[in-house]
């Protein structure tokens, strides 16, 4: 079976609804990322963070995966396929899609604050109070803004060993994430975006589509599943 990873980013969930956050001036919500999705935002004001992430988790279980989420499933049926996502939303699971790693983590679970190893599925809002089994805190399980990528390695792994890679919502400016695409080995590479920033020369055999991915993933798919 050939092998097909698929790097997702914010704009395929964006199709379904979920906002982005992240406004053109640079804010979320209002607020300066390092207040609302760091460490040291954390520390300085944790209500702050943790009603954050409460509206994030409510808005998402709102929503519904869309027919690109879906497509990706689909290819499933002919191809080993991961897909590795910089997004932290639960919609490429509820897309059918059985292999997923969530580089930035998951807003469906959270973790101890003192002993990352406890983590825990989460979907009601999460407060100052609420602690694990060795009673500390619970934060959310996502990866903030001067935190290590943890998954980053495996993620390389996989990508160095596809056959195919595709590139579907993401601007490819966020780092290390966007490091990826350099571990593939001359291989078909499908970037799928309606403002795409890569010319279809910056690789060797690179396919720019500038579709949104409900239009865009089901047409690439297609002819991988009817070739």
């Amino acid at each position: 079976m050939k092998k097909i990873v698929v790097l997702t980013g914010a704009g395929i969930s964006a199709e379904s609804g979920l906002k982005t956050f992240r406004d053109a001036d640079g804010l979320w919500e209002g607020h300066d990322v390092t207040r609302v999705a760091s460490p040291i935002g954390f520390a300085n004001d944790p209500e702050l963070v943790l009603d954050f992430y409460n509206q994030r988790r409510r808005q998402l279980l709102t929503v519904k995966p869309n027919e690109a989420h879906t497509s990706l499933a689909e290819l499933e049926k002919k191809y080993e396929v991961t897909i590795i996502t910089q997004n932290v939303d639960d919609l490429h699971e509820r897309g059918g899609s059985s292999n997923v790693l969530h580089l930035h983590g998951e807003l469906l679970k959270v973790r101890s604050t003192q002993y990352p190893n406890l983590i825990y599925d989460w979907k009601k809002d999460l407060v100052l109070g609420d602690v694990c089994e060795k009673n500390t805190q619970l934060r959310p399980h996502i990866v903030w803004f001067g935190e290590d990528v943890p998954l980053l390695p495996k993620a390389i792994e996989i990508t160095s060993r596809a056959d195919i890679l595709m590139i579907i919502g993401t601007s490819m400016q966020v780092y290390p994430a966007a490091s990826l695409i350099h571990y593939t080995n001359n291989i078909p590479i499908y970037f799928i975006d309606p403002k795409p920033n890569i010319s279809s020369s910056s690789f060797d055999k690179l396919t720019v589509v500038a579709e949104t991915a409900t239009i865009g993933v089901p047409q690439v798919i297609k002819q991988y599943l009817d070739g």
